[in-house]
């Protein structure tokens, strides 16, 4: 097959998903696990709190906000759902202990941030969760396309998965993919996260520009 061949098919294979609405993206794979720990992802993917920023500054939480909302605005016009949406992001990826960027350029590289997208092995909407851990650690009504739903399941796996890899943030994602040890993915996600998520609180700019200055 030529290169011109193979860059058509790949061409049309991305257009015939965007319009189905098909994600691309690989998807997490069954692994059993222990009594204890599927007790304590049911407790996490089982919170009711209101999502919030846990931004302590309100002004830096209004910048954040606000910085956020304008890079997504082409992907999702309607502000108030775009708000809300940045919103349980910053809140699930918080109290996962993830970075809130990272989610955001995860989200991108699995589902263009389309609410209802559906990869060819059945996972589900931003950040394309697979059905089984509905089964596995949540309720019976849980649905993968609500939006707080899908990104409180999200965070909690990718947090599951970093705590097995002790860290390693490059493995954590290979898992979260099912490609564990290939480098695609993990690339693709930082560099959605550095190249269109990356942030840096004003507080910790102008420290650092003082510190430069002395």
């Amino acid at each position: 097959m030529t290169s011109t061949l193979r860059l058509l098919l790949r061409t049309a294979l991305t257009a015939t998903l965007a319009v189905s609405g098909l994600a691309s993206a690989g998807n997490q794979l069954y692994e059993p696990m222990a009594a204890s720990v599927r007790a304590a992802l049911h407790a996490a993917v089982s919170d009711a709190g209101a999502p919030e920023l846990l931004i302590a500054d309100a002004g830096e939480r209004a910048r954040w906000l606000g910085e956020m909302s304008q890079r997504l605005a082409k992907r999702i016009p309607d502000r108030i759902y775009r708000e809300d949406l940045l919103t349980s992001v910053h809140y699930e990826a918080t109290r996962a202990g993830l970075d809130p960027q990272l989610v955001l350029g995860l989200i991108q590289v699995e589902s263009g941030f389309r609410k209802y997208a559906v990869s060819s092995a059945g996972a589900r909407g931003y950040m394309q969760v697979m059905p089984f851990w509905v089964k596995l650690i949540g309720g019976a009504d849980d649905n993968l396309f609500h939006l707080r739903t899908n990104l409180r399941y999200g965070c909690t796996i990718l947090r599951h998965y970093l705590d097995i890899e002790k860290g390693d943030l490059y493995r954590a994602l290979g898992r979260y993919n099912g490609s564990l040890g290939r480098p695609e993915y993990p690339n693709m996600v930082r560099a959605a996260w550095e190249r269109h998520w990356s942030y840096q609180p004003l507080t910790l700019a102008v420290t650092e520009a003082r510190g430069q200055a002395n």
